[in-house]
């Protein structure tokens, strides 16, 4: 093929690109890519990894992957989550690689078009996402491409994750990033607070609307609506958000007018939803509607790699004078489990800063339930099928052991342990066991 081709070809593209051999040798460029990095690029010398990272070999050598070996081995565009050196700082990228053929089908060089990351970041910074993991990249993946369609999105997380922060990213970086986002609070408004907050009421509509009221499904036309914990909508209410969701109509309490409404749809949820529509606790049409693209948010405990970078954020951007960690205290905090997730270990660092009189956050400056933290261990024997034991006799085993060894409060093992203090002592009584 012929390179004038490739760079016109290249022109046309409205992101980075460039055309590379199978050596990394830049042969062509567009303006967009040579406005992204400082480094200069001269064609038939400069290597992509040189000019994007500022090494002197490929990606894979680095410890990320590198989409050339990928594209080598299938024969087929692929797509990696990168970090690069920008003029604006370490920039996350989302990298499409495709190979080109010549007339004979035989690979003469790849295109590479870069898709820059604004919502998340390696580095401190507020309001975007920090890491750099594997699970956090794979994340980032997911949202780039769900946030270039309309498509509804189903966030799935444990609690403390950054369900809204994942949602906010989605938002800004969609083509409706300048018009409203408007969160919806499912978790504890009852059935006609829900509805006049959703769709707004008329004066008149029931005792004490004194006036008229927008709802905030017109609030966010032509935006965004994030509907937080959608698990905790009535069934009631589910029919009426499948209705505004199939129709994108609705009316206001008390209201006879049909409105339209515009919107794009982001749910949260940090319970099972597929199981609870099995149980008959959600809608089946609802969950399909709302499910149009799964994303699962990963625990901070699957992302141990990027608790140093999200400490030192929390250190750099509280409201008092920023304060280090010792090598000791950031072991322990590795090492945490981190029931709360990345709000737990907000607060963590919140509280360590508020605790120490040093500069310096000493291990014994953490609350109790980091250096606490119970390290027990259930015998088990897995050498023949009758030494299996049933799940309620290691239950009380691992309960036992609590009772024996644990140092915490009542609140502070529930939370460690992932459970209410009220379920928490229902199993110790079940088990005839006192927490003491």
């Amino acid at each position: 093929m012929n390179i004038s081709v490739v760079q016109s070809m290249i022109n046309a593209v409205d992101k980075p690109a460039i055309f590379i051999d199978t050596q990394y040798t830049i042969l062509a460029v567009n303006q967009a890519y040579r406005d992204t990095y400082e480094n200069e690029v001269v064609l038939g010398n400069s290597r992509c990894f040189e000019i994007s990272h500022g090494n002197i070999s490929s990606c894979d050598n680095h410890g990320e992957d590198c989409p050339i070996q990928t594209c080598m081995q299938t024969q087929k565009a692929t797509s990696v989550m990168h970090v690069h050196n920008t003029e604006f700082g370490k920039t996350y990228c989302d990298i499409l690689m495709k190979p080109i053929k010549d007339d004979d089908g035989i690979t003469i060089g790849f295109l590479e078009v870069l898709d820059k990351i604004d919502f998340a970041t390696t580095e401190s910074h507020n309001n975007k996402m920090i890491g750099s993991s594997k699970p956090f990249k794979a994340m980032l993946s997911k949202i780039n491409r769900a946030a270039k369609a309309d498509i509804s999105v189903l966030l799935h997380g444990e609690t403390g994750t950054g369900k809204e922060l994942v949602a906010k990213a989605l938002h800004d970086a969609s083509s409706r990033a300048t018009q409203p986002f408007v969160v919806i609070e499912c978790t504890g408004l009852n059935e006609n607070l829900f509805e006049s907050e959703l769709f707004g009421h008329e004066k008149g509509a029931f005792t004490g609307a004194i006036q008229n009221k927008k709802g905030l499904i017109e609030i966010a036309n032509g935006g965004t609506v994030f509907f937080d914990e959608i698990a905790d909508v009535s069934l009631s209410m589910q029919v009426k958000l499948l209705r505004l969701i199939e129709t994108r109509s609705y009316r206001t309490l008390g209201g006879t007018q049909q409105k339209k409404a515009d919107f794009r749809l982001i749910c949260a949820s940090h319970k099972n939803l597929f199981s609870l529509v099995q149980q008959d606790l959600f809608r089946k049409d609802l969950y399909y509607r709302i499910a149009g693209f799964p994303i699962s948010l990963p625990s901070l405990s699957e992302r141990q790699d990027d608790i140093p970078a999200l400490c030192q954020h929390f250190l750099i951007s509280g409201k008092v004078r920023p304060k280090k960690l010792s090598q000791a205290a950031l072991k322990i905090l590795c090492e945490y489990n981190y029931p709360g997730n990345i709000r737990e270990l907000k607060n963590i660092i919140e509280q360590a800063t508020l605790l120490t009189d040093d500069d310096v956050i000493e291990r014994h400056d953490l609350p109790e339930q980091v250096n606490e933290s119970p390290e027990l261990t259930v015998s088990t024997n897995f050498s023949d099928n009758n030494s299996i034991i049933s799940l309620e006799t290691l239950e009380y085993q691992y309960l036992n052991q609590l009772c024996e060894h644990s140092n915490l409060d009542i609140d502070a093992l529930a939370l460690q342990l992932g459970i209410s203090v009220r379920t928490l002592y229902r199993k110790l009584q079940k088990h005839g066991l006192k927490y003491e």
